[in-house]
């Protein structure tokens, strides 16, 4: 067997509007890692984070809590994924770091989602990573577990902005209780989402987007949302546009074959970029390289 491995792990986009705290989307966004013997020992990073390379590297702890010894490997780190943009930067590395180590160890078919949501803290951004494509994850008494229910009627266009958003920052600004009209109403368009994707009926997401529970409290903190729904509401070609996660980026769903024309409208925006992304159907990989 080779000794040098290389994994990669997708973005994410959590929440979709009303699947606030447990369904996520992978996006084809990818961070990848090299592990091998070669070379000095230690990780460098390159592309997001590149400062971030001592014992606190997320990647490097998530490995160590798969399972891998660390000592006289060299980790080379390519990062893809914006930082603190609400894109899953964290679940990506995690879950790196997981598959990484249990690869290395030959312990390739161990259940990892238990512990990604453990290090994570929360499950719905490594269910996605991990497996790919749409996820709904949950919590119950016997731990965390996750389906993937296929892959939304839309095209994605997601639109990143210079500054960054600390979760628990976007946490702080929900409210402890929110009213029961407002909780039915996105309990109902969750289900619409589900059943949006089921169909493949894309025109049921533009009511299915409309959420109640997390948005609105988090609009202050991103404007960035605001302004896309501004210049792409209304149209034929934008189901909707959600907040990524915690924010600031934001999740535009576009038409099928409409996203690269939405990108475009969204080119005028000041301080952020759009780009259009695939959904990732495959979550993290690993393969062994040859020397």
């Amino acid at each position: 067997m080779s000794d040098r491995l290389l994994v990669t792990a997708p973005a994410s986009s959590a929440n979709l509007g009303p699947g606030f705290d447990c369904m996520a989307l992978a996006l084809e966004l990818r961070n990848e890692v090299e592990v091998s013997r070669d070379g000095p020992a230690g990780v460098e990073v390159a592309g997001e984070g590149a400062a971030e390379t001592g014992d606190d590297n997320l990647f490097l702890r998530a490995f160590r809590a798969g399972g891998g010894d660390a000592d006289g490997l060299r980790f080379q780190l390519r990062n893809a994924v914006p930082f603190a943009r609400g894109l899953g930067s964290s679940a990506a590395a995690i879950v790196a770091g997981l598959v990484a180590a249990t690869t290395w160890n030959g312990d390739g078919d161990r259940d990892l989602l238990g512990l990604a949501a453990e290090l994570e803290g929360h499950p719905d951004n490594v269910a996605a990573a991990l497996n790919g494509g749409l996820t709904l994850a949950w919590r119950s008494d016997d731990g965390v577990a996750a389906i993937g229910f296929g892959e939304p009627p839309a095209d994605f266009v997601v639109v990143v902005p210079e500054a960054r958003l600390s979760t628990a920052e976007a946490r702080a600004a929900l409210p402890d209780a929110v009213p029961h009209a407002d909780a039915t109403h996105t309990a109902a368009r969750a289900a619409l989402l589900v059943a949006a994707v089921g169909s493949g009926d894309g025109e049921l997401l533009r009511e299915a987007l409309d959420d109640r529970l997390h948005e609105p409290y988090r609009v202050p903190l991103v404007p960035l949302l605001g302004a896309v729904r501004d210049l792409v509401g209304g149209g034929e070609s934008v189901y909707g546009a959600t907040l990524s996660g915690a924010g600031p980026s934001v999740l535009v769903w576009c038409r099928p074959g409409d996203g690269e024309a939405v990108r475009e409208r969204l080119s005028s925006l000041n301080g952020a970029v759009a780009r259009p992304l695939a959904v990732a159907v495959e979550g993290a990989r690993s393969e062994w390289l040859s020397r």
